[in-house]
């Protein structure tokens, strides 16, 4: 019988460098994955059925991968990379103005999860399934509270951090918030235009950190 791969030899990884070969399997082996946990959840996600998605001996897998919860942990953070690499350019051009700056984060995030929902699906509904995939999501989730505590600060510039409890507390609420927000609106349980969700979520989150900031100053 057939390995998943065979049919396309003699070809396929002829001429290419050894450490080239290694990464493009990898390559292959998360987009298996993407687009498996992405669209059938764990039901549909295993080792076998990642290795046949990408066409690849299962002894390709473990060359790059020590389980599956290596394999979803890395697709991961591919797509918390990829998120980032967008984000920080966004926010390069918005230019010194910390609100922009939170706009610019709010919106490119919107963006990258309704333009390939699967992403959505990974980051913020699979992890729960996964121990090890959640606490990566925990671990990678704090980015936004960041832009909204410098966004706070540099409106409220009279505010103390209190040693940082309360923007502490702040991050985790907007942790759990903008996840749930970006879940409840790619599944149709919030009917709104993309815009006026990126609008009125920069406006609320913004209001927190100016609420956190006041809290502070009063506790100074």
């Amino acid at each position: 019988m057939p390995t998943p791969d065979d049919s396309a030899k003699p070809t396929r990884w002829a001429g290419v460098p050894a450490a080239d070969r290694v990464a493009a399997r990898r390559a292959l082996l998360l987009d298996a994955a993407l687009e498996l946990l992405g669209t059938e959840g764990w039901s549909g996600t295993s080792v076998r059925a990642v290795c046949q998605a990408a066409r690849l001996n299962p002894r390709y897998f473990y060359e790059s991968f020590a389980d599956l919860d290596d394999l979803v942990v890395a697709l991961h953070d591919r797509l918390i990379a990829e998120l980032h690499e967008e984000v920080r350019a966004a926010v390069r051009a918005a230019g010194a103005d910390a609100r922009a700056a939170l706009r610019a984060t709010v919106e490119t995030t919107v963006r990258f999860v309704d333009e390939d929902h699967r992403r959505a699906r990974v980051l913020y509904v699979e992890a729960l399934g996964n121990e090890k995939l959640n606490r990566r999501r925990l671990e990678t989730g704090f980015s936004i509270a960041s832009i909204v505590e410098s966004d706070a600060a540099g409106r409220n510039r009279s505010a103390a951090s209190e040693g940082g409890r309360i923007g502490a507390i702040m991050s985790f609420m907007l942790v759990g918030a903008f996840s749930e927000l970006l879940v409840a609106w790619l599944d149709g349980v919030l009917d709104v235009e993309r815009e006026r969700l990126v609008d009125d979520a920069t406006e609320i989150f913004a209001a927190m950190g100016d609420a956190a900031a006041r809290i502070s100053a009063r506790r100074r």
